[in-house]
């Protein structure tokens, strides 16, 4: 594996997927917080026939001349999205789904024909559709981190305008903020981390690159600074780890271990994320289960003390039982770890009886908040 990472095409290939990582992550946070999510989606598919586009207006495999088409596509794409959804009844979900289908078969068709034109020129035109990264070269790698560069510098320049419409776009408005003219600036962005992602990644997959990162680090961050700076971070790792990944893997492809590694990270961080993971969240159920039982415990002492008239009172764990449940008996153990029951052996066989300790009491009489 050292050897490995001294390849050339490995460095390549991952300091591509890192960038394109980090450039998907970081606009991704935005699509994720406007819920616009699938927009990406849209724009990914929409490449398609924009690089087909691209390939007969070259007269063969030139790159940038396929990446300006998709650009443009996507972005025709993304304008079609907003102008059904605002000029028709139909909403902007199933406006997506209906702009994804139509450009992705244009493609298709297109893609199909240009193969059957015959010639060696369009041979591998089919690798956008699922990425090819091996065929990337260091002059691609100074495209996408020309373009990373003016991502981040658009992000940071426009910040405070990108921060408001992505939260409240209709006070943005009230404001006086273009929020058209930023909405359509924000899709840019998606579209321009599409682009530079459909030669590694591929436009059926792309749309991971966008979401996954994003949706992991919302986990773990409640401010869009650090959920920004911690997507793009988490795309750069999930970039370099899927191309050491096939490098290690002969015969893996590149693009679908990318997009398996963001989404474990977004699988674990839906896991493990301290306040919004299911297993944080799932303890916290657990304890307020715990101190719900302790309450009703509580209250059962106190009501039982009140009626024999005798704060001292002493009730026996299978009472206790009897009206809680089995479970009672730990809660009365570990209520006793609180200070705020006590046992007793009672006569003349010397089973247990509990009782409210001064500490219970208060807790019982405050309504059993612990």
């Amino acid at each position: 594996m050292i050897a490995a990472l001294s390849d050339y095409t490995l460095q390549t290939v991952a300091l591509g997927a890192a960038i394109l990582g980090a450039v998907a992550g970081a606009v991704g946070a935005f699509a994720l917080l406007r819920r616009q999510s699938l927009m990406g989606d849209a724009v990914a598919h929409a490449a398609l026939p924009g690089i087909c586009a691209g390939f007969l207006i070259a007269g063969g495999r030139q790159l940038e001349t396929m990446l300006a088409g998709a650009l443009v596509a996507g972005m025709a794409a993304a304008g079609a999205v907003v102008w059904i959804a605002r000029t028709s009844r139909i909403k902007a979900d199933a406006a997506l789904g209906l702009v994804l289908s139509l450009f992705f078969a244009a493609g298709v068709v297109m893609l199909t024909a240009i193969q059957g034109a015959g010639g060696a020129a369009q041979a591998g035109l089919e690798s956008f559709l699922f990425g090819q990264a091996a065929a990337m070269l260091r002059s691609d790698i100074a495209v996408m981190a020309g373009v990373g560069v003016l991502v981040a510098a658009a992000i940071l320049l426009l910040w405070k305008e990108f921060k408001l419409v992505a939260f409240d776009p209709l006070y943005a408005a009230v404001l006086g903020l273009p929020v058209m003219a930023l909405e359509l600036g924000l899709t840019l962005l998606v579209a321009l981390a599409v682009v530079i992602g459909v030669q590694m990644v591929g436009v059926v997959l792309m749309t991971a690159m966008l979401v996954a990162p994003a949706a992991a680090a919302r986990q773990w961050v409640r401010r869009l600074g650090p959920m920004v700076v911690l997507s793009a971070l988490f795309g750069a790792v999930a970039g370099v780890a899927g191309a050491v990944g096939s490098a290690g893997a002969r015969g893996l492809a590149t693009g679908p271990l990318i997009v398996l590694a963001v989404t474990a990270l977004a699988a674990g961080s839906l896991l493990l994320a301290p306040e919004r993971g299911l297993l944080a969240a799932a303890a916290r159920r657990q304890a307020a289960r715990r101190r719900l039982a302790g309450r009703r415990v509580l209250a059962s002492l106190q009501q039982l003390a009140d009626d024999h008239d005798d704060p001292a009172y002493g009730a026996e764990a299978g009472m206790i039982a009897t009206l809680h449940g089995p479970g009672a008996r730990r809660t009365l153990r570990r209520l006793e770890t609180e200070g705020l029951v006590r046992p007793s052996a009672a006569p003349p066989d010397g089973r247990a009886q509990w009782h409210l300790t001064e500490a219970g009491r208060q807790a019982a009489a405050d309504g059993g908040r612990r």
